[in-house]
């Protein structure tokens, strides 16, 4: 039997945040700010709910207010959702082609991927034609330190920004070929920046092998990386570096969409 205080507090804060959703959908070209008065108006909810929902907002960085006017407008937090979301539209149209070419060219699963903390998200993905294949699926998340989207994510990133993600990090032995040591990673992260692509063999699941190479945009910058994965029946040692140079030619190719004009790195295997 449903507990009619869990119930009530449920829907309580469900319409919380539903009203949270319509106060942000206020905000507009022409009304780049307003106030307490007006948001309660135009809601149809009180001014002391407006103002605690304005108060959590802000804390977020979702909404900001303006000392001079005491109004409020969108906070830097929603531009910066603003431009993720611009990033995978762009992403997505840059790279669809792109990756259909290259999942022909191997018979093999090609995934997108973009980091977000010590994680990869997988943001495109083209199916093997073999019949024994992967699982997976897009917004799939596995761990950085143990795929090969995440070596080379990891890899690229600023030295203050990897810093931060590796300090008082306890990488997890997902399979006993997981990298569990932080002076291992970034040993393998100076490999993976030396030869322009990254290698996973059994380190994340028993069984399954990738490389991976790096999607840079306009600036130069590397925001996503593609894979090419498959079984280790099929896709090892000299028949997964094999992969390596059409992957990073992939990569390259959908920079160039990106606006990326730099020299591509040629991949060459590792010693």
């Amino acid at each position: 039997m449903t507990n009619p205080g869990l119930a009530s507090r449920d829907h309580s804060t469900l319409l919380s945040v539903r009203n949270a959703a319509r106060l942000l959908k206020e905000f507009s070209r022409e009304h780049r700010e307003l106030g307490v008065t007006e948001l309660s108006r135009r809601l149809g909810i009180g001014k002391s709910t407006a103002h605690r929902l304005l108060a959590t907002l802000a804390e977020e960085r979702l909404v900001e207010q303006n000392p001079q006017t005491g109004a409020y407008r969108l906070g830097l937090a929603m531009y910066e959702l603003g431009n993720a979301v611009s990033l995978h539209a762009d992403l997505h149209d840059a790279c669809s082609e792109v990756i259909d070419h290259l999942r022909n060219a191997t018979k093999e699963t090609v995934q997108v991927a973009v980091l977000d903390g010590r994680q990869v998200v997988y943001v495109e993905r083209r199916e093997s034609p073999h019949t024994l294949r992967l699982f997976g699926r897009v917004g799939h998340r596995n761990w950085a330190h143990c795929t090969s989207t995440g070596k080379v994510l990891l890899a690229y990133l600023p030295g203050e920004r990897l810093d931060a993600i590796l300090d008082g990090w306890a990488p997890e032995a997902r399979t006993p070929h997981s990298i569990t040591s932080i002076a291992v990673l970034r040993d393998q992260l100076d490999v993976v920046r030396s030869r322009g692509w990254a290698e996973n063999v059994n380190e994340a699941e028993m069984g399954v092998a990738s490389v991976a190479a790096p999607i840079r945009n306009g600036l130069g910058e590397v925001i996503a990386s593609v894979s090419v994965a498959g079984p280790v029946q099929r896709v090892n040692g000299d028949s997964l570096r094999r992969f390596a140079k059409p992957c990073v030619e992939s990569a390259l190719a959908i920079s160039r969409r990106l606006g990326f004009h730099g020299l591509g790195l040629h991949a060459h295997p590792a010693s």
